[in-house]
């Protein structure tokens, strides 16, 4: 029975407001819950706080924000008992749609409190050179290339005002100055090339698009999309492929599972829809290291 339950909450979140939270909370403790509200004031700090929490073994730790808040609390729980449960307030929400967790507030909540908590696998990302980054988990996916270079090239302030616009903005800046470096990616003992790269933990992406289509977030695996064309008339091909579910399908896209993959060269990265750092990096499986609620 659920009795304690730490509610992160990121107060940037797009979807964020006084309202909604204090629905959560009398929803949660009409069910005889004791809730300890946290809210974050910095970048990163969720992390810290959900360590802290997962440290005192409550009963469920439910992350209130988007995509970049959910990485943030997993990072801090990961390898812990406790799970995880989520209150979509992001800008994309893509982990909720993945799990088919609603945006409605008492819907969501009421998914935390009478689902039974599941066991998926996570990403995770590790330097190749020491002390050039931390390594961190993903659950969605870590996007290497294009869409690492589009999203680290957002206005923070555009996004707060205007969500999607932000990245959409950013995606068409970026596809007209685009002028990436060859990348090598080792995977099972294989080196193949290309551009950029859609590492996926889950199916979805950006929504409701599928680069990864074959990608489960309970399977002990990951997903591997390789684009190896580096025009910009490349680029909106392989968008208008994901859109149509057709991109499996063209010559210059590599799809494969693997366990793990190491990427060499000079390009950005994302993961889960967050900027992270530069490659190389190496990316591997972290077998049935979360418990989340879905």
């Amino acid at each position: 029975m659920i009795s304690s339950i730490v509610l992160i909450i990121n107060p940037a979140a797009k979807g964020m407001s006084e309202k909604k939270i204090g629905r959560a909370c009398r929803f949660l403790e009409s069910k005889g819950c004791k809730v300890e509200k946290a809210f974050t004031t910095r970048k990163g700090e969720a992390t810290d706080i959900a360590k802290d929490a997962a440290e005192k073994a409550p009963s469920l730790i439910i992350a209130a924000g988007g995509d970049g808040t959910i990485n943030e609390v997993v990072n801090g729980v990961a390898g812990s008992e406790v799970p995880v449960a989520i209150l979509p307030l992001g800008t994309t929400n893509v982990l909720a749609k993945e799990l088919d967790i609603p945006e409605d507030v008492t819907d969501a909540m009421a998914i935390a409190l009478e689902r039974t908590p599941q066991v998926i696998s996570l990403g995770k990302i590790e330097a190749v050179r020491p002390s050039s980054f931390v390594p961190r988990y993903f659950v969605l996916m870590a996007g290497i290339g294009y869409d690492g270079e589009a999203v680290f090239g957002i206005n923070e302030s555009l996004k707060k005002i205007s969500g999607k616009g932000a990245y959409i903005f950013s995606g068409i800046k970026t596809l007209f100055n685009f002028d990436p470096e060859e990348l090598l990616f080792t995977i099972d003992g294989k080196t193949y090339t290309g551009y950029s790269a859609i590492i996926g933990n889950a199916a979805k992406y950006g929504g409701q698009f599928k680069v990864t289509p074959h990608a489960k977030l309970t399977e002990p695996t990951l997903d591997v999309c390789i684009f190896k064309g580096r025009r910009s008339s490349d680029i909106l091909r392989y968008v208008f492929g994901i859109a149509t579910k057709s991109h499996l399908s063209f010559r210059d896209v590599e799809y494969m599972k693997t366990k793990s993959i190491e990427i060499n060269g000079n390009a950005h990265i994302q993961i889960d829809g967050d900027y992270f750092g530069m490659t190389p990096a190496k990316i591997h499986v972290a077998p049935y290291a979360l418990r989340i609620v879905f």
